[in-house]
């Protein structure tokens, strides 16, 4: 079987490597265009994360063409959403010409993304500035209907041993013509890198690599996001997608790791 770190059309349109970068946790610059050196080309930029932005704006006509860059707006409850006013807010940040993938952010139930919102979101890409529109959404449901209806280009979603429900609410309404599935917090926020109260003192914990490779294995994932603070998280993240799917017994045993990791967290999860 292929590993992860080659390149596959996707859902997206075009090929992507599928271990996606976010800048999230400022690892340098240098680290960002290790990345795309090693075929890393789906950017997810808040705006904030400068050490990506400035990678970014330095890239070549060429370099931009090849690369994937989500970005968006975010969901402030308290304001008046203005899609197209930071639309142009991040094209001046990013200094390109279009984005290729513009996301409403945040969404943690159906009413904070109503159809009005969900029409100025599509209204984007008419001039050319968008290529494909989305959302993130912690509302798995919400999310599934979405994609029954082929509402969006792009879904942005949590999926990893500890959050397995896309599996049930998302997947089964995903097909080769969209939308696609962006996910993250592989790691669910480290959490599945320690033990669990309750979990064999002598017992296996997750390495990100495993991790990252449970959500790669499932195929309705185009990319699954990393966040490296280093270096060397993300050369170590970079050779987990060279490693492939997960075999039947690592599967079972992150599931089970991960149940233990859900069980244990109450509220917060």
């Amino acid at each position: 079987m292929r590993d992860f770190s080659q390149s596959s059309p996707t859902r997206l349109g075009r090929e992507v490597f599928r271990l996606g970068l976010s800048g999230s946790y400022r690892p340098g610059s240098d680290v960002v265009r290790k990345a795309l050196d090693a075929g890393v080309n789906y950017l997810f930029c808040y705006g904030f994360d400068t050490h990506m932005t400035r990678v970014i704006r330095e890239m070549t006509s060429a370099q931009r063409e090849r690369c994937v860059i989500s970005t968006g707006a975010y969901n402030l409850i308290w304001t008046h959403q203005n899609l197209q006013r930071t639309l142009e807010k991040r094209l001046r940040q990013l200094r390109t010409d279009y984005i290729d993938v513009f996301l409403f952010l945040g969404v943690m139930k159906p009413e904070q993304f109503p159809p009005s919102l969900q029409e100025q979101l599509r209204k984007l890409k008419e001039d050319g500035r968008v290529r494909l529109a989305g959302m993130s959404c912690h509302d798995r449901r919400f999310a599934g209907e979405l994609a029954r209806q082929r509402a969006l280009d792009l879904l942005m979603i949590r999926y990893n041993a500890a959050h397995p429900g896309a599996e049930q609410d998302i997947f089964p309404y995903v097909g080769e013509d969209g939308p696609a599935v962006v996910s993250y917090t592989a790691t669910r926020w480290k959490r599945l890198l320690r033990r669990p109260k309750g979990w064999p003192k002598d017992g296996p914990v997750p390495t990100p690599a495993q991790c990252y490779r449970f959500v790669l294995s499932h195929p309705k994932v185009d990319v699954c996001l990393t966040a490296p603070a280093k270096l060397s998280e993300l050369e170590e993240n970079l050779r987990a997608a060279e490693q492939g799917p997960l075999d039947e017994d690592e599967m079972r045993f992150l599931r089970q790791f991960g149940a233990a990791v859900h069980d244990s967290a109450g509220w917060f999860m």
